[in-house]
């Protein structure tokens, strides 16, 4: 299972750190991503770590203002977000991909989190 936290409200220009813990299985050896939705769109796809966290890849909305990093020793991931956008608001999700390479299609990943909502107030 996934577990995210540390959405919230913030202000534009603010920061917010997402969190994305494992538990009952590891998830060393699995790409990890986050992907978002907002209402009324589809969801989409925001940056992708793979199992060694040797590779990285970022939709080109949030390149340089968002980084992901992983601790696979404690079966996290987070995601740093800098300079927040009130067009960042929307519903976050991490999600597992068996593969440990990285992907940004949404559909081939197997294990999904809850979700933790994040709002940018203008």
């Amino acid at each position: 299972q996934l577990q995210a936290s540390g959405g919230g409200l913030v202000q534009a220009g603010g920061s917010l750190r997402l969190s994305c813990a494992a538990s009952g299985r590891t998830f060393i050896y699995y790409a990890m991503g986050w992907f978002r939705q907002a209402p009324g769109k589809e969801r989409e796809f925001v940056g992708v770590i793979n199992w060694s966290g040797g590779s990285l890849d970022y939709a080109d909305s949030v390149k340089g203002r968002f980084t992901i990093s992983r601790d696979n020793a404690k079966n996290t991931i987070d995601l740093q977000m800098n300079s927040l956008k009130p067009e960042d608001t929307a519903v976050y999700y991490c999600a597992a991909r068996v593969s440990g390479s990285p992907s940004t299609i949404a559909a081939t990943y197997r294990y999904w989190g809850q979700g933790t909502q994040v709002t940018v107030s203008s």
